[in-house]
């Protein structure tokens, strides 16, 4: 049944193509506390395309990105070349991981936004509504 979503779908983990490209081309860098796997081109590889090494991630299930951790993220995004160990510890300002809320009850939803339990707050005063008739 796996090999059946790999072959079909892109957001389960990686396709089958995917798999193919990593076997071959893919040296495995670590591994974060989510589960996902972190690949780059083996032997350093410079990608006569873009000068430089290509870096991906295989996720674990479902296939977003916001399970990259922070130190993960600057690695696969070249902000720095230190790859993130066991004993990773996060800066002060690095957040803790929270998956996506968007869709989920506890989506961020504006004031105003008709979503969101209150009273809207009252407009300026610069505001007319159109109506037909005028």
């Amino acid at each position: 049944m796996k090999w059946l979503l790999q072959l079909f779908t892109w957001w389960n983990e990686q396709t089958l193509a995917t798999r193919i490209h990593t076997a071959l081309r893919g040296e495995r860098v670590g591994e974060d506390e989510f589960g996902n796997i972190y690949y780059r081109w083996k032997k350093g590889r410079i990608d006569p395309a873009l000068g430089f090494n290509r870096r991906w991630v295989i996720f674990k299930g479902v296939a977003e990105g916001s399970k990259v951790p922070p130190g993960w993220y600057g690695w696969l995004h070249y902000q720095t070349d230190d790859i993130p160990n066991a004993d990773y510890t996060p800066r002060e300002w690095e957040k803790p991981y929270v998956f996506n809320q968007t869709g989920t009850p506890n989506a961020w939803r504006p004031q105003g936004s008709t979503l969101r339990s209150g009273v809207r707050p009252a407009a300026t005063g610069d505001y007319q509504a159109w109506s037909p008739d005028a």
